[in-house]
């Protein structure tokens, strides 16, 4: 059975942000891909821009990331859409915040919240 897990992805085309979302990530069994809404990415190998993987099929870049417990996944203050299958999982064992579980999105403040993207 393949590994999976929550994951950050956040589409970089368009520069370094863009639209981003919480969503279950599935892992190849050799853990060089991973795959996502149909999607199958690869490693940049340390070579992207704020991007560290591209799909496959149309070399477009992402991050692609853990989720953080706080919430600040995004680089600069942005909403982040949570995908319905992972919503559970995400209140309840990512951020432990029962609560929220009705909640499809997040504003994250950022990691660099008080700069502003050029």
């Amino acid at each position: 059975m393949a590994k999976s897990r929550l994951m950050y992805i956040e589409y970089k085309g368009e520069g370094i942000t863009g639209p981003a979302r919480i969503g279950r990530v599935t892992f190849s069994g050799s853990g060089k891909s991973m795959y996502y809404d149909g999607r199958r990415f690869e490693s940049l190998k340390g070579q992207g821009y704020k991007a560290n993987c591209r799909d496959v099929e149309t070399g477009e870049q992402y991050w692609i990331s853990g989720c953080k417990k706080d919430g600040n996944d995004t680089l600069y203050p942005g909403v982040v859409e949570i995908d319905e299958d992972a919503r559970e999982e995400y209140w309840l064992t990512v951020r432990q915040c029962p609560d929220r579980l009705g909640e499809s999105s997040i504003r994250s403040e950022g990691k660099y919240a008080k700069r502003r993207p050029r």
